[in-house]
């Protein structure tokens, strides 16, 4: 996601801002809502999905697990941490401390993410997951099996939970799965048979599959596009690429190489001859600045 430079015809008229039609799945080939999901999965899968991430009311005995509680060590730790860091928005004291502990607790034992079931595990290991427990990283091999056999156990799993980023959502796709599957109920609704949604038209959906994008018409032309969203021209069109670095140099455009340094006609135009950038760039030396003025920036140094 960044800016990128496209030569399209001097006369090119698309609006600014708006992302380029051809990029963009035509009207005709959009389905109905399926009446009866909000993205084809079943209503049992649903369910157990906003009982995993706590959008519906969960109680760990539901897994056999047991409550955190304020004076686990890890709650503690962190409770400890955020007021240290943000005693301005949390208080200070021993106050402060238990009431912060109390409300990550609280958080914490709000949905199934943190009280995995011993099945829930085995579902996750069978499933080529927890990588942290199961692998080790060995120099010049990368991620390998350890040597010895692991047993993880559900309280091992939950506790690791808290400390760091925790599961992602495959590992809520592969537990979820795993436990409708031991039910015996579907994973995907019957009605859309998974899709999400409904053809208007018999063979809608093999159409939409098949079609391909469209890029905008080639030219002599010079411009500045963003791809944060599927691609829209944020500039106008120019005959040179000195005419568009002068207006990326200039206060017409606010996002990038106009900050007031040294040099910024240089850097736009390296950037344009370079013709693409991410967003961002974060650098000890320069912090986090728009990605066309890092680039620019250093092929401005590998010229000198």
């Amino acid at each position: 996601m960044g800016r990128k430079i496209m030569r399209v015809p001097l006369d090119f008229a698309w609006p600014l801002d708006e992302v380029w039609k051809g990029y963009l799945l035509p009207e005709k080939f959009h389905s109905d809502p399926c009446p009866d999901c909000k993205n084809g999965h079943s209503w049992q899968y649903e369910f157990l999905h906003d009982l995993w991430y706590g959008h519906r009311p969960f109680d760990p005995a539901m897994t056999g697990s047991t409550p955190w509680l304020l004076d686990h060590p890890v709650i503690r730790a962190k409770a400890e941490r955020n007021i240290s860091e943000a005693s301005w928005f949390y208080g200070s004291g021993q106050v402060a401390v238990v009431r912060e502990a109390q409300r990550l607790a609280d958080h914490y034992n709000n949905g199934w993410i943190h009280h995995l079931s011993q099945a829930d595990v085995d579902a996750l290991v069978a499933g080529n997951r927890l990588w942290e427990f199961t692998r080790k990283v060995v120099p010049g091999k990368g991620w390998v099996d350890r040597d010895e056999p692991v047993h993880l156990t559900a309280a091992q799993v939950n506790e690791w939970s808290l400390q760091g980023m925790g599961h992602d959502s495959i590992n809520a796709y592969i537990v979820i799965r795993a436990r409708c599957e031991r039910y015996g109920t579907p994973t995907t609704c019957p009605t859309c048979k998974g899709h999400g949604g409904l053809e208007t038209y018999p063979g809608q959906r093999a159409e939409a599959e098949a079609w391909e994008w469209e890029e905008p018409p080639t030219g002599p032309g010079w411009q500045l596009w963003e791809t944060v969203s599927e691609g829209s021209p944020i500039s106008p069109v120019f005959e040179t690429p000195e005419q568009l670095a002068h207006w990326m140099s200039s206060p017409a455009y606010c996002w990038g190489v106009s900050r007031g340094e040294d040099n910024t006609y240089a850097k736009a135009l390296a950037f344009v001859k370079d013709g693409w950038a991410p967003s961002f760039i974060g650098s000890d030396e320069h912090g986090l600045e728009p990605g066309e003025v890092a680039i620019g920036r250093k092929a401005l140094e590998a010229d000198e």
